[in-house]
């Protein structure tokens, strides 16, 4: 057993003792895996609810650090959000296994999986986990299409209704309102990006393959020869033929993803490698859904414009 499985078993030990005494919270407890999740469930709970994030905005969400307080975390948690489509498969069944609470157990009315609902891309027709950290369901990264951000958020709102009525009527309220204004948001970031559409990008991961479809973008190829997979020579050689061949210009690159790797390619092509972040919070000025895809839009314009 390695040191951080040991250090989550003895938090697990700790609970017993300690799970009981702590006082039911007046507002609803959730947690969230990831922090795209977390400002999706503050725009439906507003100040009834209290949320935690297991995962840092600067992490890998499907590697991330287990940590023993995140047994507590979840202990504790009246509701948990998860993004699902296997996107927390490496690290959240143990977490849950040790922190023994029914009200997020598997089919509980405290447990959401956000992916429920959601058209998935990328469903692979063969599968071969060793060829890479493939994702049997699709791919997990769907909430940069704010169509999907509006579906999620609906089944926020329908769940925190059941676990806690006496607010249902604000959560119903407050969805009401976040989904007039991603509609209204939606038309604005649309008419931002409609001048390049048709535009070519590569990105590291297939992490912007939601946004690319929305936006009317194409993603030619990724600088991971599969995901999880770290990019070899040959495959970079076959990434940089392809972006001169279609005229791919724009590299994404997110703060956990190897930047060097990008540049390397962007000097061999004349491309740009752009920095965004799918998370809240990883860039500044980012804390909120709305904010964050301010962010992505008008950095993609500026580096469109740029390139032009």
């Amino acid at each position: 057993m390695n040191m951080t499985w040991m250090k989550l078993a003895a938090a697990t030990a700790l609970l017993a003792g300690t799970a009981a005494a702590v006082p039911p919270a007046a507002k609803l407890n959730v947690v969230t895996t990831t922090p795209d999740l977390a400002a999706l469930a503050r725009e439906i709970g507003g100040d009834a609810i209290d949320v935690k994030v297991l995962a840092k905005p600067t992490e890998d969400p499907h590697f991330v650090d287990a940590k023993p307080s995140h047994i507590v975390t979840l202990n504790r948690a009246d509701v948990l959000i998860e993004g699902g489509a296997e996107l927390e498969m490496g690290w959240l069944p143990p977490l849950l296994e040790s922190a023994r609470n029914d009200r997020i157990a598997a089919g509980a009315p405290g447990r959401i999986s956000a992916s429920t609902g959601v058209k998935l891309m990328d469903i692979p027709t063969a599968f071969d986990r060793s060829k890479g950290d493939v994702h049997a369901l699709g791919n997990p990264h769907y909430l940069l299409d704010p169509v999907n951000a509006r579906l999620v958020a609906g089944q926020i709102a329908e769940r925190f209704a059941q676990v806690a009525a006496p607010s249902a009527e604000l959560f119903r309220a407050n969805l009401r309102r976040f989904q007039a204004t991603l509609d209204a948001r939606l038309a604005a970031w649309q008419k931002e990006l409609a001048p390049y559409r048709g535009a070519k990008l590569v990105t590291y991961h297939k992490d912007f393959n939601y946004f690319a479809a929305r936006f009317g973008l194409e993603v030619v190829e990724t600088l991971e020869p599969k995901p999880g997979i770290a990019p070899s020579a040959a495959h970079l050689t076959r990434v940089i033929s392809t972006m001169r061949s279609a005229n791919a210009r724009i590299i994404i690159v997110q703060s956990f993803q190897n930047r060097r790797t990008a540049e390397t390619v962007a000097r061999q092509t004349g491309a740009t490698v752009v920095g965004i972040s799918q998370q809240p919070g990883a860039l500044p000025n980012t804390a909120s859904y709305f904010e964050l895809m301010d962010s992505i839009v008008r950095t993609l314009a500026t580096a469109f414009q740029e390139r032009s």
